[in-house]
């Protein structure tokens, strides 16, 4: 029987397991694709056996989903500028700095949840977690007086973000960082 104390002990051997194994996969991912991430890729990258990564992960979805379920347990959380349109700028920054990066971790787990159910419904949860998370930006924005209550926090995020995935992701054509700026201003103005 095993010791639930110790298998969920944070920082224990299992946790390493996991911490190494998802880096892994990570950077399996983003430098070779969902067709180039495998099992034995993982374990030579990672220094697990894969026998191990067969009896916990069981397959390369399997892999994925908890990579994209270990964004729910990380502390990640917008910064606060005080004013909604730094708040927004900054989350635009973050977005931006995640898709441009060489290679983008962000962008291969999106095209790999393409790729089964189990990763698109892992990638959706994600999406939902951030979405929830940001949402304070416009809390914040409420109690400073700077917009009124019945804003659609949800809506607010996706109008300031959305041309971010729209153009590098979907058109795959370059953005700058002023340019994610601009659409975080104008995402917020377009509320004020």
């Amino acid at each position: 029987m095993i010791d639930a104390g110790r298998a969920s002990r944070p920082g224990g051997r299992t946790a390493r397991v996991r911490s190494e194994v998802l880096a892994a996969v990570e950077s399996e991912l983003a430098e070779h694709g969902y067709d180039g991430l495998t099992i034995d890729a993982v374990a030579a990258r990672s220094g697990v056996h894969r026998t191990t990564l067969y009896r916990r992960w069981k397959s390369v979805p399997g892999l994925l989903v908890d990579l994209l379920g270990a964004g729910a347990d990380d502390a990640w959380e917008p910064a606060d500028t005080g004013s909604l349109e730094g708040d927004l700028i900054e989350v635009n920054r973050e977005v931006h700095a995640a898709l441009t990066a060489r290679p983008s971790v962000t962008q291969a787990v999106i095209a790999a949840s393409f790729r089964t159910a189990e990763a698109a419904e892992a990638l959706t949860r994600f999406w939902e977690d951030r979405y929830a998370r940001t949402a304070v930006v416009v809390r914040r924005a409420v109690e400073r007086g700077e917009l009124a209550a019945e804003v659609d926090a949800h809506q607010l995020l996706l109008t300031a973000t959305a041309p971010l995935y729209h153009q590098l992701v979907l058109l795959r054509q370059p953005m700058t960082r002023a340019e994610a700026d601009h659409h975080a201003r104008v995402a917020a103005a377009s509320v004020r």
